[in-house]
């Protein structure tokens, strides 16, 4: 699988733009702010539907414009080719096509194309919020699994439901307003069933992907630091997992248990306590967890470890994603920086940024592309 043209629309900084790409490595090379990463954010953007920049599309659409159009086309694993467009809407409706024709939803294109990047943000998978490294999860559980983009957007429309219904009965048992709140309490009843049968099927779903990564974290982590630590991967819920619970019918019945020994902290607090929302991935080297006590470098072997450890299993999976290395080489040591060369070069397509030409290490020589003010040449 890999990217053999992009097409741009209003998108970023570009007014237009069209790029041939081919297998192999591919770099984009120009100063910062120009434009580079905005090449490589919408091909990731066409692979999993949202940016790795910002967390809604309205910064994707060029200033002044009212949409954005991003136009990838595709080589599949059967030699088939698949045009894929999307049109950004900001506080509308996006759109997709695919081979020209219309798609009832963008999620539709969800499989046609998948990437790993590794971006400077990637530290934030060690030394960040719990959100991050769910966010990491769950955008892996999609590309492997395109329905699971389905069950994560039911997911957040339960609890934003149940999260409103905790509030207005909050504020109406503050006010004395006992049949009011009591009307709330019986409908939150039937969102606490719906968070426990849709946050089952997304807690399973992480925790059986945790599983398949673990070994393959601590085989890249290996690969990168040279055998100097021991990663390990945790997964923290905000129920308690007895060992053997691992059905989507058990992880039910734990939720809605849970759920229902917290309503009254939940009513005072007006926001769901318990579920997958909740949850994190407790990043470990040896008997320690990475976030506090891991060097720079070595939260940098393991943000590496972790993206490194989603290519191999999306490879497993069958077809090979497009690697995108989007300005990490500046951000690297000597030491991980060639390793890291040394370690994704085989793969079927690379696209790497970088400010300048030196940053690209030889190990990852091929085509290359000149990229500022706006303007995008075949270097």
């Amino acid at each position: 699988m890999y990217v053999t043209a992009l097409g741009l629309l209003d998108f970023r900084s570009y007014q237009q733009a069209e790029v041939q790409l081919t297998p192999g490595v591919t770099a984009f090379v120009g100063p910062n702010g120009h434009g580079k990463t905005n090449l490589v954010e919408a091909i990731h953007y066409t692979a999993t539907l949202g940016s790795h920049r910002v967390a809604n599309d309205a910064p994707l659409v060029r200033a002044g414009a009212t949409r954005a159009i991003v136009r990838t086309e595709i080589r599949s694993q059967y030699d088939r080719d698949v045009v894929v467009e999307l049109e950004i809407n900001p506080g509308k409706a996006n759109r997709a096509r695919i081979n020209r024709s219309p798609v009832p939803r963008p999620r539709e294109v969800l499989g046609l194309l998948r990437t790993v990047l590794f971006a400077p943000e990637d530290l934030a998978l060690v030394k960040g919020d719990p959100s991050e490294r769910r966010r990491f999860l769950d955008e892996l559980l999609t590309l492997r699994s395109p329905r699971m983009a389905g069950v994560r957007q039911d997911y957040d429309r339960v609890l934003k439901q149940r999260n409103s219904l905790l509030r207005s009965a909050s504020q109406a048992r503050r006010q004395n307003r006992t049949s009011a709140a009591e009307g709330q309490l019986r409908t939150l009843e039937v969102w606490d069933s719906n968070l426990a049968r849709v946050g089952s099927e997304l807690l399973a779903t992480r925790l059986e992907l945790l599983e398949s990564l673990r070994p393959l974290v601590s085989s890249a982590y290996d690969a990168v630091a040279r055998g100097k630590g021991d990663a390990r991967l945790e997964y923290k819920s905000s129920v308690l997992l007895e060992p053997g619970v691992t059905s989507r019918e058990q992880l039910a019945d734990v939720l809605l248990e849970a759920v229902q020994e917290k309503r009254r902290d939940e009513l005072e607090r007006g926001v769901s306590l318990v579920g997958p929302h909740r949850d994190d991935v407790v990043l470990g080297l040896g008997d320690l967890p990475a976030k506090g006590y891991a060097s720079h470098g070595e939260s940098w072997s393991f943000a590496l470890a972790l993206r490194l450890a989603s290519y191999e299993l999306l490879r497993a999976d069958g077809g090979e994603p497009v690697l995108i290395l989007d300005d990490v080489f500046a951000e690297l040591d000597t030491q991980r920086r060639d390793r890291l060369a040394e370690l994704v070069a085989p793969a079927e397509q690379v696209l790497v940024t970088a400010a300048v030409g030196a940053d690209v290490p030889a190990e990852l020589s091929g085509a290359r592309f000149e990229v500022g003010e706006g303007v995008v040449r075949r270097a």
